[in-house]
């Protein structure tokens, strides 16, 4: 018996995504322009495109300050984590120094305190792909995503506690645990619309009940 087609609207399987990496245009992006959109002119009657919401960056940054030895961040962490941004995303990191001086947090200006990497574009589109269909899932315990997490121009920051749970990184080889956040950064938002975006485009916020 030949087997079932796969079923329309079925989740991508791990190499299916891979393969999205180097494809044509974003499948995220496709559905947020082809259904997306359409929802948001309906429900909040934004009929004017250059007045939509727009994803516009996902910035992924991993505060290093409290592993500071003296003046400099040992280079086994710095190396772990410059390499976890760089499987994960797709691209190459840069480190952010500190403005001032925190004692608190064993923070001195001018020296190495983090790294970032902000992505946009095909690239942005693609880590949410894989972001929602293949991390989430992973998370241990994972009960949804807190949708309470934004700012007033409708910014949405999210924090990972561990670098496993993206499929990208081999905990085997990795010598110590770190957590992350992400910000999703949107214009001419609101907290409202980029909720009802990320919700559609499958983001798994937590069910009102869990709240």
């Amino acid at each position: 018996m030949a087997k079932d087609k796969k079923k329309k609207g079925a989740e991508p399987t791990p190499q299916e995504l891979e393969a999205l990496k180097d494809s044509g245009t974003p499948r995220m992006k496709t559905k947020f322009e082809d259904e997306v959109r359409p929802k948001i002119a309906e429900k909040f009657g934004v009929t004017n495109p250059m007045a939509m919401p727009e994803l516009e960056k996902i910035v992924i940054n991993i505060n290093m300050g409290r592993h500071l030895d003296g003046t400099k961040i040992p280079g086994n962490i710095r190396e772990t984590i410059l390499d976890t941004l760089t499987k994960i995303s797709g691209q190459k990191p840069i480190m952010i120094v500190a403005k001032k001086s925190v004692s608190n947090f064993k923070v001195r200006a001018g020296y190495e305190t983090a790294a970032m990497v902000t992505m946009r574009r095909e690239r942005m589109w693609h880590f949410l792909d894989r972001l929602i269909n293949l991390t989430a899932p992973r998370i241990k315990d994972f009960r949804g995503l807190n949708d309470k997490s934004f700012d007033q121009q409708g910014n949405y920051s999210v924090g990972l506690t561990e670098q496993g749970v993206f499929p990208e990184i081999n905990m085997a080889e990795v010598n110590f645990t770190h957590g992350m956040n992400i910000n999703f950064g949107f214009s001419r938002s609101s907290p409202e619309l980029s909720r009802f975006v990320l919700g559609e485009l499958g983001m798994p916020f937590k069910k009102p009940e869990d709240n």
